[in-house]
C-alpha cells in the first residue's frame, strides 16, 4: 500500500557528520565529555557563577533536534494504515557503491515499543544489474550500529553524506547481487537501545520494500538479517519478533554478533567503568525516549545530561565515556534505582529471548569481550535453544571490535549460504564455548 509518493530533496542541513573522523568531530567530543563533567561533578569547574538555570522536565527538552526535513513527516491519518504501509518515497544517491544500483527512501508506518504508529525511515538499494541468481533477488537487511541520540546519525543521513564506516558491509552484499536495507531502526525519536521499537523498524521497513514494486523486489523474496553491536539489538529482536509480528515474511536467517541480549548484564561490564560508561549512558536516555516513565527516576543531572546529549553521536558518547565515567545511577536520587519497579519493568521489556525465532540464527562472540560479555549471547543462546530455536553459536578469541571484524567473514559466508536456500539442521550448536 502505497499512500502518497513525492519528490524531495534532501535538505542542506549544517550539522556535523555522524561518523566521521575529521578534527571537528574530536573536537566536538572531547567538548561533549567536558560538558558531561561540568554537568555531573559538584566543583569540577571552578566558577563563582551560581551554574547554569535549573533544567526543564519535559520530555520535549530532551528530545533529539529535527533536521527540518518535512519528507520525514507523515501524512494525517496514517495511523490507520497497515503496519509497513510506504507513507513517502524519494530517490536518494549513496556512494562509495561496488557497481550501480538504485537508492530509495521510504517512510514506512511502524510501531514503537508500546504499540503506537510511528513512521519510520529506510533506505534500500538494488543493484542495477539485473539478478541472475536462482529464483526471486534475495533482501539483506542490515543493520547499522547507530549507537546514537541525534537525528544526523541516523542511516537515513549518514548514507547519503559518507559518514558511515558500515558502508562496507552494505558494499559487501550489493556486491553479490543483494539488495540491501539499511533501517532509521531506533525511530522517529532516537531510541537508541529499545529493542522492540527496532525489531518493528527493521521488519516494516522490510514489508515495505518488498511490497514496493518500482524497486524490483518480491513479496516472497528470501529475506536476510545482519548487525553486530548495537545493530545486533535491531536484529535480534527483529528475528524474534517476526513469527507474531510479520509472519509473512520469508526471513531464512539472521547473522549478528556482540549481542546486548541482557541489560542488566551490561550494568556490571560498561557502568561507570570505561569508555563504553557513555555508550551506556546514551542507551539509558534513549530507553527513557522510548519509556518516559524513566524520566520521573532522574534527578536534575539526569535532566541536564538528557539535554545536552540530545543530538549526541557515538563519537561524542564514547568521549564522554573516555573522559569522565559516570554510572547511570549518577542520573537520579532514588536508592537503588535499577531495582525499582519502573527499571525492573523496563528492563524486562528489553531481554531478549523470550520468544524462538523460526528462522535459524548464527550468533558470534567474543571470548575477551569486556563491554558486551559473553555470557550475554550465552543466556540468549540458552533461551533460544529451549524454546525450539535453530542457533548456532560460535566464540572467538578476541574483544569487541576485534571479534566484529574476525567474524564478519563467517557470518556473511552463513547469510549467503541460508539465502542461497541451503538449510541447516535442526536444534542448536556450538562452538568455542
Amino acid at each position: 500500500m502505497v499512500i502518497s509518493r513525492r519528490r524531495v530533496r534532501t535538505p542542506r542541513v549544517r550539522r556535523r557528520r555522524a561518523n566521521g573522523g575529521s578534527v571537528r568531530s574530536m573536537t566536538a567530543a572531547a567538548g561533549a565529555a567536558l560538558l558531561v563533567c561540568a554537568l555531573l561533578v559538584p566543583g569540577a569547574v571552578a566558577d563563582p557563577d551560581p551554574g547554569p538555570p535549573p533544567p526543564r522536565h519535559d520530555a520535549a527538552a530532551v528530545a533529539a533536534t529535527p533536521l527540518g526535513d518535512r519528507w520525514f513527516d507523515p501524512p494525517p491519518g496514517f495511523g490507520s494504515a497497515a503496519a509497513g504501509a510506504v507513507l513517502h518515497t524519494r530517490p536518494v544517491v549513496v556512494s562509495p557503491l561496488p557497481a550501480p544500483a538504485v537508492s530509495t527512501q521510504l517512510l514506512v508506518r511502524s510501531t514503537d515499543a508500546k504499540g503506537r504508529p510511528v513512521p519510520v525511515a529506510t533506505t534500500v538499494i538494488v543493484p542495477s544489474a539485473p539478478w541472475s541468481g536462482a529464483g526471486p533477488r534475495p533482501v539483506l537487511a542490515y543493520n547499522m550500529a547507530i549507537d546514537s541520540l541525534g537525528q544526523a546519525c541516523a542511516p537515513s543521513w549518514t548514507l547519503t553524506h559518507g559518514g558511515t564506516l558500515e558502508i562496507v558491509a552494505v558494499q559487501y552484499f550489493l556486491s553479490r547481487g543483494d539488495a540491501v536495507v539499511v533501517t532509521d531502526h531506533e525511530g522517529p525519536r532516537q531510541a537508541y537501545a529499545a529493542g522492540r521499537m527496532a525489531g518493528h523498524a527493521v521488519l516494516d521497513a522490510l514489508r515495505g520494500a518488498v511490497r514496493t514494486p518500482a524497486l524490483g523486489l518480491v513479496t516472497d523474496a528470501p529475506i536476510a538479517i545482519a548487525g553486530y553491536s548495537g545493530g545486533a539489538i535491531a536484529s535480534g529482536w527483529a528475528a524474534e519478533l517476526a513469527p507474531t509480528y510479520a509472519p509473512e515474511l520469508n526471513i531464512v536467517g539472521a547473522a549478528f554478533g556482540g549481542t546486548p541480549a541482557d541489560y542488566r548484564i551490561l550494568l556490571e561490564s560498561m557502568n561507570g567503568k570505561n569508555l563504553a560508561s557513555g555508550v551506556l549512558l546514551g542507551a539509558t536516555l534513549g530507553v527513557a525516549r522510548e519509556y518516559p516513565e524513566l524520566l520521573s527516576l532522574f534527578n536534575e543531572n539526569g535532566w541536564r545530561l538528557a539535554e545536552a546529549a540530545r543530538d549526541f553521536c557515538l563519537p561524542a558518547l564514547g568521549a564522554a565515556g573516555a573522559l569522565l565515567p559516570v554510572p547511570v545511577q549518577a542520573l537520579s536520587d532514588v536508592p537503588h534505582v535499577v531495582d525499582t519497579p519502573i527499571a525492573r519493568e523496563v528492563l524486562a521489556a528489553n531481554r531478549l529471548g523470550g520468544a524462538a525465532p523460526t528462522a535459524p540464527v548464527f550468533l558470534y562472540q567474543g571470548q575477551q569481550d569486556v563491554w558486551i560479555p559473553r555470557e550475554s549471547s550465552e543466556h540468549l543462546y540458552d533461551d533460544w535453544c529451549a524454546r525450539g530455536a535453530r542457533v548456532r553459536l560460535e566464540e572467538y578469541q578476541g574483544e569487541h571490535q576485534t571479534v566484529a571484524l574476525s567474524g564478519a567473514p563467517v557470518a556473511a559466508a552463513w547469510l549467503d549460504a541460508r539465502l542461497a536456500g541451503v538449510p541447516v539442521a535442526p536444534g542448536c550448536s556450538a562452538l568455542g564455548r
